[in-house]
């Protein structure tokens, strides 16, 4: 398991991930030995007049290399189920929270989610040079390691290990890139990213994502107004507002949603618009000039065609009107007949239209009160009244993140939102809020580091954090736990709040998962496993359970290597299995097609259980996955053997 991931994370080179995805989209660009054909593909865009771009742009910074690399990277870290968690109160949820490195759960998701989020929103630390942030990726390579993977000199060895630990725009950016790279694949084709970000790395992070995104898609940059006393902390500008930027992934259907508004009319004419000739239909059109007969004029850029009459406020026969309308004949009509008022207000004949009930707007660019989003003020009482005082300085509001959710898919409420820099999990209030307004059926995943609210001193004594005072007092050790408890209080504040209207299926739960590595010790032992030998690694097993691994949850080591394996094959973490019993020996079937099997004690009786169940059909598995620790080569043999008899292809898949 571990051991196949760290083999091709050794050959990764900065430009894996990105051949990946080419391969993926463009095939036949490739030969044999997968190398890019850029004749042919010149060829091609010469064949199809497309402009091939001579000069451009490209953002470069200490670490981009070695960021790329990141991105090609499979993960080395096991899934660890919250079995207390999973099994109790979010059994039946299907929304998700991962406790770990972030980049490591974006590597996890890659099989199983790519392609499936809807929106992904993140708010990643500032980089005020005011310990908000620091580089915290270890780089697990030697000096040699990095030459060969990178080609990197000594001196750029030395530039890129100086980030460690740093808070520059290279170290923020090195950080940054690996993330929303793998961030991209699993955002869905009409998919929408949203980064909250202050003055400090908005040029930075525009060109990165304009790199990574393509520039055609940048959709805008929102002005949220955070604050309604902003800070006179600054000698030159108070900043009262912060920056959100848009991304699609590739396309989007629908318009963005600002809202809706009631009443009004518009005008018809529009200076930007082809002049026409609109003729309206008898009695189409409400006057609010006096009855008569008004004959044919030009007056406003309106030219009146022919005579009209008007009686008791309509005109009694047809009359047509030639200007620049925004309208063409065959809209006006689909208008009128779905009940579209038409109105003159003048004897300038200027057309106005007013249409039925509530409509949506396109949002501005400023978010705030208007759009009934709140402010950092607004977010820290909601969260004081929830979790307690002091425990977040800075928290965005729900209502920003429901505002941003609605904007995109404002038709949909089974959308998928993403953010793996949860924080305070007001992306999962947000999700919650939306659902048990509209009776939808979105689903969260949030990815929270566990940052510890406390350090420990050389006498064994524990002291707060800067800034975590408040939560240790609370009872919080890391950050990841008052995320988890925020979403529970969040969800119960909900409940009671609309006792009388919360829908019967209403989520408001999650399933809790570990991203953990294992212990040195552990890795030493997969390092000097010998999978020829006859011996059988008995407490291989055992050593990814929860207890061994460090973590709470009560998982045992095959429940860990199960959601791993299951994340890898592109199986959802909700995903039904079963419980197949072979002359004793559990195995695990899912989807009833592929079997796992992974504990110890496999043998002959159970190899010819297996094969009784294929042969008559009480079994129809296309894939057989084992845990290469818990058999030794002679089980092995004969299983293979076996299954090499069975009257269909069956794959053996072996991992260590």
């Amino acid at each position: 398991m571990l051991t196949d991931n760290e083999k091709f994370n050794a050959q990764v080179k900065p430009n894996t991930a990105f051949l990946t995805e080419l391969k993926s989209k463009l095939p036949e660009f490739f030969d044999r030995e997968g190398n890019f054909d850029m004749g042919k593909f010149r060829q091609q865009l010469a064949d199809k007049n497309v402009n091939e771009l001579k000069d451009g742009y490209q953002l470069n910074f200490i670490g981009k290399d070695y960021a790329r690399r990141q991105a090609g990277e499979m993960p080395t870290t096991v899934i660890v189920p919250d079995e207390e968690q999973n099994q109790g109160a979010g059994k039946d949820s299907h929304n998700l929270f991962f406790t770990g490195d972030n980049l490591e759960v974006l590597r996890h998701l890659q099989a199983n989610y790519a392609g499936k989020v809807d929106v992904i929103y993140i708010d990643p630390p500032y980089n005020t040079g005011n310990g908000d942030f620091v580089y915290p990726d270890a780089f697990e390579y030697s000096d040699k390691q990095l030459h060969d993977m990178l080609g990197m000199s000594d001196d750029q060895i030395e530039r890129l290990k100086s980030i460690q630990g740093k808070s520059s725009h290279s170290a923020w950016l090195t950080f940054m890139y690996p993330r929303l790279v793998l961030a991209k694949r699993l955002l869905s084709e009409d998919g929408i990213l949203f980064v909250s970000i202050d003055d400090n790395e908005i040029n930075n992070v525009t060109t990165m994502l304009n790199e990574i995104f393509g520039d055609s898609q940048y959709v805008g940059t929102f002005l949220w107004n955070k604050s309604k006393n902003p800070p006179s902390l600054s000698k030159t500008i108070r900043h009262k507002y912060e920056f959100v930027l848009a991304y699609f992934k590739n396309k989007h259907e629908s318009n963005f949603f600002g809202g809706l508004v009631d009443g009004g009319d518009s005008p018809l004419f529009n200076g930007g618009s082809n002049i026409g000739t609109l003729t309206f239909p008898e009695r189409s059109v409400t006057f609010n000039i006096p009855d008569g007969i008004y004959t044919e004029s030009t007056s406003n850029q309106i030219k009146l065609n022919t005579d009209v009459w008007i009686e008791e406020g309509k005109n009694k026969k047809e009359f047509s009107l030639t200007s620049n309308f925004r309208w063409k004949q065959e809209t006006l009509l689909k208008e009128i007949e779905g009940g579209t008022n038409i109105v003159i207000k003048s004897t300038n004949f200027a057309p106005r239209y007013h249409r039925q009930g509530s409509r949506s707007v396109i949002p501005s660019d400023v978010i705030g009160e208007k759009q009934e989003v709140g402010t950092n003020e607004d977010a820290r009482k909601h969260i004081e009244k929830l979790i307690g005082k002091g425990i977040f300085s800075f928290p965005k509001p729900a209502s920003l993140i429901k505002y941003l959710i609605e904007v995109g898919f404002h038709d949909k409420k089974n959308t998928t939102i993403l953010d793996f820099f949860a924080g305070s999990a007001t992306t999962a209030d947000a999700v919650m809020q939306l659902n048990a307004e509209d009776g939808g059926h979105r689903k969260f995943i949030m990815v929270q580091l566990p940052e510890p609210t406390f350090t420990t001193n050389s006498d064994g004594k524990e002291v707060p954090t800067k800034g975590g005072k408040a939560a240790y007092d609370a009872g919080f050790r890391s950050i990841d736990e008052i995320s988890c408890e925020r979403i529970r209080r969040a969800a119960a504040k909900i409940k009671a709040d609309n006792e009388l209207t919360l829908p019967a299926d209403f989520d408001g739960s999650f399933k809790h998962y570990r991203v953990v590595k294992p212990t040195k010790q552990l890795l030493l032992e997969i390092e000097d496993f010998d999978p020829k030998g006859t011996a059988l690694f008995n407490d291989m097993l055992n050593s990814y359970a929860s207890d061994a691994l460090g973590v709470a949850g009560g998982a045992t080591g095959a429940q860990t290597i199960l959601t791993t394996w299951l994340a890898k094959d592109g199986y959802a973490f909700d995903t039904e299995t079963k419980n197949i019993d072979l002359a004793g020996y559990r195995a695990t079937l899912v989807n009833d097609n592929r079997l796992y099997l992974i504990n110890p004690g496999w043998g002959a009786k159970n190899t010819e259980a297996l094969l009784n169940q294929l042969g008559t059909y009480q079994l129809d598995v296309q894939a057989v996955v084992l845990f290469g620790y818990s058999f030794n080569i002679a089980e092995l043999r004969e299983l293979e053997n076996g299954l090499k008899q069975v009257d269909r292809h069956i794959s053996l898949i072996k991992r260590y």
